[in-house]
């Protein structure tokens, strides 16, 4: 077993590795750019190191860099959590080639199965209905054109190098698509370092279902369930749950059985998600393959009592499975909250600024993966993921009933968040019945905002002059800085950091 573990990532997914690490007596390397100095998973780290300046191409994207910590820290594996450069081949072989185990599947499958057109092109070779598209790079304009009219419009473009929403347009007339092809290209390249995109079929109505798989190097391949991704915006999760209230357990073991077929048909290793569309009448296609952990593993955790992180470092350390495919025997129901650091009765706008409260929910059945702390600097240059809040329960009523409490004790000061968008987005009626598909959210959004109280000028100018006649008032009663024994959060991360 590793002795000591690098983990390539910040914020909430760094904290939740290192947490899992610390359980195995695994020892923790983390990195932070210079505004993440005083993070929470650089704190809770064994040992933490600099890669560089705010820009995420010059500190979480800048391989050199972080190479040369591995072999500085003598780090055994690097976990790159998700996002940044956990579906890089050349990042996965370069660490492996300093002698380092990589926390993941081969660059190989990586390379394929991160490629979504290559993707398509081997799913295709099982079987397994795909949605209808290209499986080369679209270079031209009359390209696109032919492409969209053969097989009809409305039509997405994608980026073939990633996924996560970026790169990604919906065209519904010939007239769209010069323009949505440039700037496709312009956030693939910004986002994956490459701009090739890609035509599917743009499909009405459709749930979005993935299949959590995990495989290890003694040819065993085991699905852990599924998990219902319909609440997105901009095409990003904001809500997960499982099992999926649409789907029935007929249609369930047949996903399962194909997102298996494909996995052992790229000869997969360690924790991927085979991912699926699948419309109001049950047909079904496939999507794409995310090779690594996803953002929404929690509620797989939740239901199966898998620590899929543990499984993850134990995998690549060349051990089997803890658990056959008879012992996944998933109990009760599950739900995921994204919490993000942004505006969602403002069309989603980002908020930055510096935390200044939190009050975090806890209680029977509720989980929170956090990265943040009171006093932490949001920055714009990185994702506005703050943390998770997930909650179980025996029955899909007990779960939500849960986060609905969950999220109604939740507080972040400071800076705007989606907790009460969430908090609506629960409380409404599509979801409380569980009839909803990924374009719910954009049906619901105008209606979820009439609800909102709106605040004219007066308003929020007496709210101002309120708040500061309450901070005098109560300044007189707070107490003298020589008598106050308890450390700031400042003066105790300060403290830490002087120590590492």
């Amino acid at each position: 077993m590793f002795c000591k573990i690098l983990i390539a990532n910040r914020g909430e997914i760094a904290v939740r590795i290192i947490r899992t690490c610390r359980e195995m007596g695994i020892q923790t390397v983390a990195i932070y750019s210079e505004p993440d100095r005083t993070s929470p998973h650089v704190l809770i780290a064994d040992e933490a190191y600099c890669v560089g300046s705010a820009p995420s191409s010059e500190s979480y994207l800048n391989v050199q860099k972080i190479l040369e910590i591995i072999q500085m820290c003598d780090a055994d594996a690097v976990h790159p959590g998700y996002g940044f450069l956990s579906e890089n081949c050349n990042f996965a072989e370069a660490v492996q080639k300093t002698g380092t185990a990589w926390i993941g599947p081969s660059t190989k499958t990586i390379m394929t199965m991160g490629d979504k057109m290559a993707a398509r092109k081997l799913v295709l070779k099982t079987g397994a209905p795909v949605v209808p598209g290209t499986t080369e790079p679209i270079t031209s304009i009359k390209d696109a054109g032919e492409t969209a009219d053969k097989i009809g419009y409305p039509i997405l473009i994608k980026a073939a190098g990633g996924g996560g929403g970026k790169g990604m347009r919906i065209i519904r007339m010939e007239n769209e698509l010069e323009n949505a092809m440039e700037q496709a290209r312009s956030e693939a390249k910004k986002a994956f370092a490459d701009d090739r995109i890609y035509i599917e079929k743009y499909l009405e109505e459709p749930h979005h279902i993935e299949i959590q798989v995990f495989a290890d190097n003694h040819r065993n391949v085991v699905s852990l369930g599924e998990r219902e991704c319909s609440i997105q915006r901009r095409y990003q999760k904001i809500i997960e749950e499982t099992p999926s209230p649409f789907i029935d357990d007929k249609l369930r073991k047949e996903l399962s059985k194909i997102a298996v077929d494909i996995t052992k048909s790229c000869k997969y290793l360690g924790a991927g998600t085979v991912e699926f569309l699948v419309d109001k009448y049950n047909n079904f296609y496939f999507l794409e393959m995310n090779t690594r952990l996803q953002v929404e593993h929690p509620i797989t955790e939740m239901v199966t009592g898998i620590d899929l992180v543990k499984e993850q470092i134990c995998v690549a350390a060349g051990e089997k499975l803890s658990f056959t495919q008879k012992d996944v025997t998933p109990s009760g129901h599950a739900i995921e909250c994204r919490i993000y650091a942004e505006n969602g009765f403002n069309n989603f706008a980002p908020s930055t600024g510096k935390i200044t409260e939190v009050t975090f929910p806890h209680g029977l059945g509720v989980r929170m993966d956090e990265g943040i702390r009171v006093g932490q600097e949001i920055t714009p240059y990185y994702d506005p993921l703050l943390g998770k809040l997930i909650t179980w329960g025996n029955d899909r009523q007990t779960s939500l009933q849960r986060m609905i409490r969950a999220l109604g004790e939740f507080n972040i000061a400071g800076i705007e968040t989606s907790i009460p968008f969430c908090l609506m987005i629960f409380q409404h009626k599509s979801f409380q019945e569980g009839k909803y598909s990924t374009h719910t959210l954009d049906t619901i959004k105008n209606e979820l905002q009439k609800e909102v109280p709106i605040q004219n000028e007066e308003h929020i100018l007496a709210a101002r002059i309120g708040a500061i006649q309450s901070h005098h008032q109560l300044k007189p009663e707070l107490i003298p800085r020589g008598n106050h024994q308890q450390k700031t959060s400042w003066a105790s991360a300060g403290r830490k950091d002087e120590l590492r």
